[in-house]
């Protein structure tokens, strides 16, 4: 008996079924059988399902001999499952990775409860996913399992049937079948979910929704009135048990939202057919209705039928909708052009010698650690950091806050005599006789920027070279930390600045922070003590589409143990119990200090986390499509900063053989330190300062390498759990 029966009817999909069964058949959860239905489909799905039939024992092919629809080739499925559990997926969306094996983690936690309920992200075909927007109903906080009572807001999820995992015993014993017709799924969902006496939740994206254009929900059709006779379905079943009946306030608000839905949505219903299906939801309304508090203006609409006066409340909207678009135009063209002027008239006023700009493109970076020193070694500078739109969590704590576009951030470019950055301050910006523009970079490059994309389209994108050498003329100084960096900027960034091979100011704090403050910073983070915490970052990939980690974290983790957990800096969603979200942290030094690894590939914060002289491991699986898209100035392979994985295996295997901070990653961190880290010795900003403010033209001398003492890691400090080691060498590929 599998724990998993996973059903997906099949009509007219042959272009997207393959991809659905894959999806089923690469879980890394194997118990699973997978009952592929066709429903008398004109097309090659029923071959599709026998071809897969015939390579994977796990495929149970159903033929029906005429199309019965959704519904009921959902049931004919369900006739020969044999699972502990039911998992509907329709045949064109896809289970995401390790969905299963999260779905049966989660019912093992929570006693096998009679449904679990979890998420699903739509997807389109541009790449982009977007995930329910109720996904806070979701929780895993709290008791578990549940019965609804605890949890109503899960009656407002989506009401599908492949959003949950049904225990197969309970839907038998309760008779559970799928009606015909459109919206099938409503007189199963609402009854299951009503009577099922255990419920857990698991908050996780298990499958993708694609939406596509010949679905069901997207044909114009009058099936739609289904709707109509399916809602008389669920209100027959909460007839028939009185122990339901308080749900029925709660049912009917969901029905007329529902009907306002069907109504509302463009191309569902066909043309000269709303009159009619308005005034058969007035009579539906008026046979289900339940007196549940104040209705608002569509609910009443749709109770007296009133059909003219929505449509002339939806033209009145419109017709409003476009004068305010109107409006705002004129609008916005005349504060554009106030904001012009004034800052033209501000360019003409004395420069303030004693202000100061930053701005980053994202995060804090140098322009922060910059400010800082500007605060500290010139304190009669005032200085004013721009703060822009969803950046607002990653202004340093110091200066005045600047909104772009506002007359204030106008002022601040025009008069300012220190600008400083670490991309720049837009096309507007005139710089001035006097001022004096420090440009940051953002860190030691690895792979290819400036001139050098011209060849590299995928990581170029819409870079405007032309423009991007006109910044170029504005800039007086750029930062460097070493003599690579130096050489690379000047290649692809030429132009008369003066480059300071000082070091990088972000680095500073690796040299200044002490033992308190790592402990501080892992207690904010929420890293257990005693526990070995990974900072995993990847570099953006340019040939990709969606930014998803290369790595399966959760696998790794459950093969290194308890002893090990992840702050993870992937820019995406991510899921596991030692697996900590550091994505929107807005200081990668903090991050740095809290850990006591790195495992990246090719991201940038290598060379910064170097400093600290603690492990580095690289994953390189990826390397020639890296430096096929973007390029890269040397072969990491060749000179890495410690311990290389060219496979997630062989990266399970460094980490728990130890190699990761064995003596040979030692000696590759040492010549990597020497080649990228000459001058972070935690004054750097300082050095920036003495030059560009106060004039002084001799830097501070450089701390050696030798001499330097960074804060050691709290695993460094504490001796590390054993990793479980497999009897014999370690496979090839494991599925955890």
């Amino acid at each position: 008996m599998p724990r998993f029966s996973v059903i997906v009817p099949a009509y007219k999909v042959q272009a997207y079924l393959p991809a659905c069964l894959d999806s089923v058949l690469t879980q890394s959860w194997p118990d699973l059988e997978l009952i592929a239905v066709d429903d008398c489909s004109p097309d090659a799905c029923g071959a599709l399902i026998d071809e897969y039939a015939a390579r994977d024992a796990r495929v149970k092919p159903v033929h029906l001999p005429e199309n019965r629809g959704l519904g009921r080739a959902r049931n004919a499925g369900m006739a020969e499952a044999t699972g502990d559990y039911l998992v509907f997926l329709d045949s064109d969306d896809t289970l995401t990775p390790d969905a299963l094996r999260a779905i049966a983690d989660r019912l093992k936690e929570t006693g096998d409860p009679d449904v679990l309920v979890f998420d699903y992200a739509r997807t389109y075909w541009d790449g982009r996913e977007v995930r329910n927007q109720l996904a806070a109903q979701l929780t895993e906080r709290g008791p578990a399992p549940f019965p609804l009572t605890d949890r109503p807001g899960l009656l407002r999820v989506l009401m599908v049937a492949w959003n949950k995992a049904y225990r197969r015993e309970f839907v038998t014993e309760r008779g559970f079948a799928f009606p015909p017709g459109y919206y099938e799924d409503t007189p199963w969902t609402f009854p299951v979910l009503l009577t099922a006496r255990s419920i857990a939740t698991l908050d996780r994206v298990c499958v993708h929704y694609r939406q596509r254009r010949g679905s069901i929900l997207a044909t114009t059709s009058r099936r739609h009135f289904d709707l109509f006779e399916q809602y008389d379905r669920v209100f027959a079943y909460v007839a028939e048990r009185p122990e339901l009946h308080h749900w029925r306030p709660e049912l009917f608000r969901r029905m007329v939202d529902h009907h306002i839905v069907v109504f509302t949505r463009r191309g569902r219903l066909p043309r000269g057919s709303h009159g009619e299906y308005l005034r058969r939801a007035r009579a539906h309304y008026a046979r289900h209705r339940v007196p549940c508090g104040r209705a608002g203006l569509r609910h009443t609409l749709v109770r007296f039928g009133l059909h003219r006066t929505f449509r002339a409340l939806q033209l009145v909207a419109a017709v409003r909708r476009r004068a305010v678009r109107s409006a705002v135009k004129p609008a916005r063209a005349l504060r554009t052009g106030a904001l012009r002027l004034h800052y033209r008239l501000q360019l003409r006023l004395p420069l303030r010698a004693d202000r100061a700009v930053f701005g980053a493109q994202e995060g804090r970076g140098d322009p922060a650690a910059l400010e800082e020193a500007f605060r500290i070694h010139a304190p009669h500078l005032s200085t004013a950091w721009i703060a822009r739109p969803g950046q607002e969590h990653a202004v340093p704590p110091g200066p005045r806050r600047l909104t772009p576009g506002t007359a204030a951030y106008w002022t601040a470019l025009a008069r300012s005599r220190y600008l400083v950055s670490d991309s720049g301050f837009g096309r507007r910006l005139r710089k001035r006789p006097g001022q004096v523009f420090v440009q940051t970079q953002q860190g030691t490059p690895l792979g290819h920027a400036g001139l050098d994309l011209r060849e590299r389209p995928a990581a170029a994108r819409d870079t405007d070279f032309a423009e991007l050498l006109r910044d170029v003329d504005q800039w007086d100084y750029v930062l460097s930390g070493n003599r690579h960096a130096t050489l690379t900027w000047e290649r692809v960034h030429p132009g008369r600045y003066t480059t300071l091979e000082y070091g990088l100011p972000r680095n500073d704090v690796l040299q200044r922070a002490t033992t308190a403050d790592v402990a501080r910073l892992r207690s904010a983070l929420g890293v257990p003590e005693g526990a070995v915490a990974v900072l995993y970052a990847p570099a953006h990939r340019d040939y990709r589409r969606t930014q998803r980690p290369l790595l399966d974290l959760e696998r790794i983790l459950r093969r290194l143990g308890p002893g090990f957990v992840l702050l993870s800096r992937t820019g995406g969603p991510v899921r596991g119990t030692r697996i900590i979200d550091v994505s929107a942290h807005p200081d990668p030094s903090a991050l740095c200090l809290a850990s006591d690894a790195l495992l990246t590939d090719y991201a940038p914060v290598m060379f910064d986390y170097a400093n600290l002289d603690r492990p580095i491991v690289v994953h390189t699986e990826d390397w020639a499509a890296y430096e096929a898209a973007r390029g890269a100035y040397f072969d990491l392979r060749a000179f890495p900063p410690g311990a290389v994985a060219r496979s997630e295996d062989e990266l399970i295997d460094i980490f728990a053989t130890g190699h990761w901070r064995g003596s040979r990653s030692e000696q590759l961190r040492a010549a990597f330190r020497e080649r990228f880290c000459p001058w972070d010795d935690g004054r750097a900003g300082e050095r920036v300062v003495r030059r560009v403010v106060l004039g002084e033209t001799e830097p501070p001398a450089m701390v050696p390498l030798a001499d330097r003492r960074p804060v050691p890691s709290a695993c460094a400090r504490s001796p590390l759990a054993t990793v479980p080691q497999p009897s014999g060498p370690l496979p090839v590929t494991e599925s955890g």
